[in-house]
């Protein structure tokens, strides 16, 4: 008999979603948000069906988003209110502390906030909602579509991009003047000191010349 290996997709209350990050860049929920009222009409069922959101049961049985949540904060502020999800881990049989550690040590938390500070596990936001403004992470956002830098499965990467970004451009001018900013973003980005980042696109000095 053939197996069916097809994740098992389960429809979840965006109200019952727990973040496992703290921020979300703003700029990017409203394209998300205006891409959604684009489509909604034509295809707007087939759509949430087609974009897996993966979540871990933890304690409780209380569902973590660990990915898409700019997507999830984006349909929640369009009135969406359920959305599919697909189940990585049931974790729900761990105590807090070690559902914690063990999260940590998958890579599936980035408990940071919008200045780019480690914060206690217990911080993060219990609703996708209440997930705060990072302006540096739109940055990131929009300087990958700009071409600066390539899309890359490393977790969390657009966030290690917009923390290179945080020390180097004012958060004035980011929020002021975003596309004077963006095209600061795209020089720096093509620096080797950008080079240790996933998905760098600069090119390497030939010292020898």
């Amino acid at each position: 008999m053939k197996e069916d290996f097809a994740p098992v997709l389960h429809p979840v209350a965006i109200a019952d979603l727990r973040p496992t990050q703290m921020t979300v860049g703003l700029r990017e929920v409203a394209r998300k948000r205006a891409d959604w009222r684009k489509r909604v009409e034509i295809d707007g069922p087939d759509f949430l069906g087609r974009h897996m959101i993966p979540a871990i049961l933890g304690p409780k049985h209380v569902p973590y988003l660990i990915d898409h949540h700019h997507l999830v904060r984006a349909l929640h502020d369009e009135g969406v209110t359920q959305v599919l999800v697909s189940i990585v881990a049931d974790l729900s049989s761990l105590k807090k502390p070690l559902f914690w550690t063990f999260m940590d040590n998958r890579n599936w938390l980035h408990p940071f906030d919008a200045e780019g500070t480690r914060q206690p596990h217990r911080t993060l936001p219990r609703k996708i909602g209440a997930m705060t403004d990072d302006p540096y992470r739109s940055l990131a956002g929009a300087l990958r579509r700009e071409g600066g830098c390539a899309k890359d499965p490393t977790p969390y990467s657009e966030f290690l991009w917009a923390d290179f970004l945080r020390y180097r451009i004012g958060r004035k001018l980011v929020e002021h003047d975003f596309e004077r900013a963006l095209a600061k973003a795209v020089d720096l980005a093509s620096g080797h000191h950008a080079s240790y980042l996933p998905g760098w696109c600069g090119r390497s000095e030939d010292t020898n010349r």
